[in-house]
């Protein structure tokens, strides 16, 4: 036992021993993470491209293919103007059956009130599609949502639309975002064609993707155009 203890001390004694100190380990550098730091607001132009005519929708397509005039908001996120499956307001029906602003630039301007939006959008609209308009707005940090909508005409209800879309991604600002637009029923006129009469929808049925005739053909529905949002 006295052995075997004497070569353990001996172990002990010797460990460190040489000219000079091991040399401490080096902690690794911390990874560098660049954290965007986004413009409290940025500019942006919305282009409305729409391609619909008799060679993209040839199914009873009208003589005079036309878009109403863009209106819509920046928005707080969750806030939409409209959604699909929910039910279209005053607002968006008078938007979907006839083309206007009113009184959907009023439920706006009450939302800017109320904290929930922060501008109004207002722009024009396409005579004859295909066609093109462009629209330029402010956005903020506070409010990086855009909801914004245009009548397909002529029809009994249907428009395209952005619902909820936000213009931020990863942290900051996205340079360009193309969106297709695919038709929607607003759900408050059950017109079937182009040039139905009025046919008030009652109670309203939520809002839809249009996925028959006329707008269909061979079971399917193209896209009536794109929204382009580049950055200024």
């Amino acid at each position: 036992m006295s052995r075997l203890g004497g070569a353990i001390a001996t172990i002990a004694l010797c460990v460190g021993c040489g000219d000079s100190p091991a040399p401490t380990p080096m902690s690794p550098s911390p990874a560098t993470s660049t954290v965007p730091t986004p413009d409290a607001t940025a500019r942006y132009r919305v282009t409305f491209d729409a391609t619909w005519s008799a060679a993209t929708h040839p199914n009873r397509s009208p003589g005079n293919p036309h878009f109403s005039d863009l209106i819509g908001a920046t928005h707080e996120l969750g806030f939409p103007l409209w959604r699909g499956g929910s039910i279209a307001s005053n607002g968006i029906e008078a938007m979907a059956e006839l083309g206007a602003k009113t009184p959907l630039d009023d439920e706006i301007e009450r939302a800017i009130t109320n904290a929930r939006a922060e501008h109004l959008l207002s722009g024009g609209g396409i005579a004859r599609s295909p066609g093109v308009v462009s629209l330029d707005f402010d956005i903020s940090l506070d409010y990086p949502g855009v909801s914004l909508v245009s009548m397909l005409a002529p029809s009994p209800d249907w428009f395209v639309g952005v619902s909820d879309l936000s213009l931020l991604e990863d942290g900051d600002w996205i340079d360009e975002l193309v969106i297709e637009l695919d038709p929607y029923d607003a759900g408050t006129d059950s017109g079937a064609s182009f040039d139905s009469p009025d046919r008030d929808t009652a109670p309203r049925e939520p809002i839809a993707h249009i996925t028959t005739p006329p707008l269909a053909s061979n079971g399917t529905v193209a896209p009536v155009g794109t929204f382009t949002f580049r950055r200024q």
